[in-house]
């Protein structure tokens, strides 16, 4: 939705889909990965290749890189409540395993990357974009997509020549709906056919 006034666009909004959050958090559980993953068949460890083990779920579709000391990542869900249910359901899962309980408390958890797709409804010239605009970096022999970094917040976006948008770097909704509104009126002046 948007409107033309003295050759400018006046931008109203940009429609997004979350794909991925990624959360860190602690379990309040100190764990052993080697007993663990010899005991839970969804969770896979291989020292050698990396200090976390991996623990994956089917639903919500969800993967945790669970560490020693009860801290975790978790990626794959698409929005907090989703994340909130599958720290709980890792707790519980692995608490009858745990070295030591450090805390019974809930775990709160910090979202520290959103990954969303959006649509800026109008062709870009990403050749033009990558030349005039600054913090662009475009390789179309290596790549299709224009990569669009900003500073503040620091998100950055893959743009594509049909206007499709892939946001990533974001913390919260409002940083990805003002970083696509900003990029939208920025690119608008780079129309491509």
């Amino acid at each position: 939705m948007q409107s033309r006034k003295n050759g400018d666009y006046l931008v109203k909004q940009v429609d997004f889909i979350i794909t991925n959050m990624v959360a860190s958090a602690n379990l309040g559980l100190e764990l052993d990965l080697f007993y663990i993953a010899n005991r839970i068949r969804e969770v896979e460890y291989e020292p050698e290749q990396f200090p976390g083990a991996i623990l994956k779920f089917k639903d919500p579709k969800a993967s945790l890189l669970l560490f020693k000391n009860g801290k975790v990542v978790c990626v794959g869900c698409k929005d907090e409540p989703s994340i909130a249910k599958t720290l709980d359901r890792t707790v519980k899962l692995l608490k009858p395993y745990s070295k030591k309980i450090i805390t019974n408390k809930k775990p709160t958890f910090q979202v520290t990357n959103i990954v969303a797709s959006a649509s800026l409804n109008m062709n870009l010239d990403l050749f033009s974009i990558a030349y005039k605009v600054k913090d662009v970096e475009y390789e179309p022999e290596q790549f299709p997509g224009a990569i669009l970094k900003f500073k503040d917040p620091k998100v950055s976006l893959l743009l594509f020549k049909n206007g499709k948008v892939i946001c990533a770097g974001a913390t919260s909704k409002k940083q990805i709906k003002d970083t696509l509104l900003k990029a939208k009126k920025m690119l608008s002046k780079y129309v491509g056919k």
